[in-house]
């Protein structure tokens, strides 16, 4: 066997062969803990991926549609008429003073947002399941990205919010400009430690994408949307608080319509969104080496 350093030198007969130079290897990594993993930095250094991904969302989703962006307006005007409906009229469901379609739409720009997220985020590894095994980036950027297009349509989405509060002689206090942006980040929080728990999950388990729609519908009904939280009595209000989109409604409402505020409710929802988001992340760290082989 020769030496190492003697197959590296030119051929006798070959003066002027390049010498073969061994490549160096460059091993790509997933960070090790939480804070590798799942960081403001990376995010930032992937920003232009993100945008990609926002975009594309955004044009297939209103590509050779009629009205376009419109949707987004059209859609909680429609369900709240339709509940104001059912819900106001018919079943003669309280909104504690407030105006039964101002009550509801309110309600339904955060879970609106939620929810549509939620489920995109979901099913958004096996969507991109060709870029998962032929390029290398932080595999949390899909979920987190599917996030995005909601967020789009949930600040468009403000503005049939505004008119209908003028028509109905509501002016929303100060606190709404502080307050609006927190609660607005409790959702997006959420949505994202649920969307990062599920997405995880989906890429083994393709029941989820099946099963979320269902699940939508009746979590809707958990939270209270058609109806007040005032309804439940107040020895289970900390039951509906473990429910995190409950306290971000309840909040909406006491920001915009000047309801009274449940801090104690809040808090609970506060303290669960985390422990949603941080063992979200953590689990899809845990498992997103597998993914590859999944998708």
């Amino acid at each position: 066997m020769g030496s190492p350093l003697l197959a590296n030198r030119p051929h006798p007969e070959q003066p002027n062969a390049t010498p073969v130079v061994p490549k160096a290897m460059l091993y790509i990594e997933g960070g090790k803990t939480l804070a590798e993993g799942i960081s403001l930095k990376a995010l930032w250094q992937y920003r232009e991926m993100l945008y990609f991904f926002t975009l594309r969302d955004l044009k297939l989703r209103y590509k050779q549609t009629v009205l376009g962006a419109a949707w987004t307006l059209l859609q909680p005007l429609l369900t709240s008429g339709v509940f104001t409906l059912l819900f106001s009229k018919v079943a003669r469901l309280p909104s504690d003073g407030v105006p039964y379609p101002l009550f509801c739409i309110v309600a339904l720009l955060p879970w609106n947002f939620f929810a549509n997220s939620l489920v995109r985020s979901a099913t958004s590894l096996v969507g991109n399941g060709h870029l998962i095994g032929k390029v290398y980036f932080p595999r949390y950027l899909i979920p987190f990205a599917a996030l995005l297009p909601g967020l789009v349509d949930f600040l468009i989405a403000q503005a049939v919010l505004i008119p209908l509060m003028l028509v109905y002689h509501f002016a929303p206090p100060l606190t709404c400009l502080l307050f609006m942006p927190l609660l607005g980040l409790m959702v997006f929080v959420f949505s994202l430690g649920m969307g990062l728990w599920l997405s995880a999950i989906n890429v083994r388990f393709r029941d989820i994408g099946n099963i979320l729609p269902f699940l939508m519908q009746l979590w809707m009904f958990a939270t209270p949307i058609i109806y007040p939280a005032s309804m439940v009595p107040a020895q289970y209000r900390w039951i509906m608080a473990l429910n995190p989109m409950t306290g971000a409604i309840n909040g909406f409402r006491s920001a915009f319509l000047g309801s009274p505020w449940d801090f104690s409710g809040l808090a609970i929802s506060v303290g669960f969104t985390l422990l949603i988001f941080v063992s979200g992340s953590q689990f899809f760290r845990r498992v997103e080496r597998y993914f590859a082989d999944s998708v």
